[in-house]
């Protein structure tokens, strides 16, 4: 097929020009000796084989043969402060002295989750956990708990961690996603139980008459709505109004509960993505930037729903622990974080993130290149496609869009910036103007050098 050749002779052309990266090909070597596949994420890029990192400073990335890179990737947005931030450093050395963790509460868990319950909307009170996928779980178990309902409702696309209802849907494709007014369950892994694509509810992304027929039809079934207000992998696209006024009705209306999953874009502003779009979840998923760099997750919500959590007048209706969960590295490091992040830092980044994105979409126009900006705050991602996305389904690209878009990753990499390849990208609290037109400046150097392939974009099949 012509096109897949072409696509593929562009993917391949940054890569040769590579330098070698030796200690990270080494270090890949032993890799495969002890993981499946060389790696322990499946979110490893390589390019061809994994970069290895041995510091972070800022807003930067050295690797093991000390090449320099401008992080837009900040461990999946976890890192708003960059690498090494000074206070979380001190925070987390000083507790470290003292202990990394106990059986027993500290006072730190209580600080951490005083600032959470002051700044978030809806969150009366709080659980922790490890993960964001952990955190997601609970507040997943939590409705079905208070509700006495197994199904759940999820965007499709939309990513949510690792937990099996959730994952459902998450990567469909135009060859398995079912018609238009009725996505179909679409199991993420071979074997995930048909039970599960049973009790999972898929609905499109800002799609209100979808949302009313579809969770009509079933909210008898329906513990919970899960929702990421902004959806990184589906998109980055911000919900409408209306679609989110037929959320709180129909929730409201069928007795059923609203998950707002903010582990990545909490990070969008001061009280978070929900109060930044007007959703008024039940519960909501926290994670990455609440802790520092650290492992953490926490579920927040309301009074009367966290109680499904309370062993007050005996066993709870939804026992939830883990041993490394409030432990007080996690802790400090989150506290350090959050103090240092206040109205004033996210006016800065969302100060940022407007320039960066009116920056690039200028850049878009003036070549009239077929690409689209979309994100807020720290967020951005660019789409291989002329059109703004509407939801997941309309981000579906061919497979020369897909060469370019992974070739672009590659160009950033070698000119000394990590540019993840799907998910968002982000801007850290260390970047300023200088970061921002680096950025910008590289993105038009790649629409100059590959001009004659890009434009051809979206007429290959």
């Amino acid at each position: 097929m012509k096109e897949l050749h072409m696509a593929t002779r562009f993917e391949e052309e940054v890569r040769h020009k590579n330098p070698v990266l030796s200690r990270s090909e080494e270090a890949f070597a032993r890799a495969l000796l002890v993981f499946p596949d060389g790696t322990s994420r499946a979110t490893i890029e390589r390019d061809p084989t994994p970069k290895y990192m041995e510091r972070g400073e800022g807003a930067y990335l050295f690797d093991l043969d000390g090449n320099r890179y401008l992080d837009l990737n900040g461990n999946f947005t976890s890192l708003i402060h960059g690498h090494a931030f000074k206070p979380v450093v001190d925070a987390v050395h000083l507790q470290l002295a003292s202990g990394c963790c106990f059986a027993n509460p500290t006072q730190v868990e209580i600080e951490l989750a005083s600032i959470l319950c002051e700044r978030i909307p809806n969150v009366d009170r709080v659980r922790f956990v490890n993960t964001g996928t952990e955190a997601v779980m609970f507040a997943i178990k939590a409705a079905r708990a208070l509700t006495g309902k197994a199904g759940i409702a999820k965007f499709e696309g939309a990513y949510h961690g690792a937990y099996d209802w959730a994952e459902v849907s998450q990567s469909a494709t135009s060859e398995n996603w079912g018609p238009a007014d009725y996505p179909v369950s679409v199991p993420f892994y071979k074997g995930m139980p048909e039970s599960v694509l049973q009790e999972t509810l898929v609905l499109r992304f800002n799609d209100t008459a979808l949302l009313e027929k579809n969770l009509t039809a079933q909210a008898s079934r329906i513990a919970a709505v899960l929702i990421d207000p902004m959806p990184s992998q589906a998109g980055l696209i911000a919900p409408k109004p209306d679609f989110l006024d037929s959320l709180h009705r129909l929730c409201r209306q069928y007795g059923v509960l609203i998950i707002a999953d903010e582990v990545l874009n909490l990070r969008q502003g001061y009280r978070g993505a929900s109060a930044r779009y007007g959703l008024k979840p039940d519960l909501l998923a926290m994670g990455k930037i609440i802790g520092g760099g650290l492992p953490i997750g926490a579920i927040g919500g309301r009074e009367e729903v966290m109680q499904v959590f309370s062993a007050k007048s005996g066993r709870p209706l939804l026992p939830q622990a883990g041993t490394f969960s409030a432990n007080p590295l996690s802790m400090v490091a989150g506290i350090a974080t959050m103090r240092n992040l206040d109205q004033a830092a996210f006016a800065r980044l969302d100060s940022l993130g407007d320039r960066l994105r009116a920056n690039l979409t200028d850049i878009i126009a003036q070549q009239d290149a077929p690409f689209a900006v979309t994100g807020a705050g720290s967020l951005f991602r660019i789409h291989p496609t002329q059109r703004i996305p509407r939801d997941f389904r309309d981000m579906a690209t061919n497979t020369l869009q897909n060469a370019v878009r992974k070739t672009l990753s590659s160009f950033f990499s070698r000119y000394g910036a990590i540019l993840p390849n799907w998910a968002a990208a982000c801007l850290s609290t260390p970047m300023g103007e200088t970061e921002v037109d680096t950025i910008s400046d590289l993105f038009r150097l790649f629409l100059n050098r590959y001009a004659a392939v890009i434009k051809n974009m979206e007429t290959a099949e």
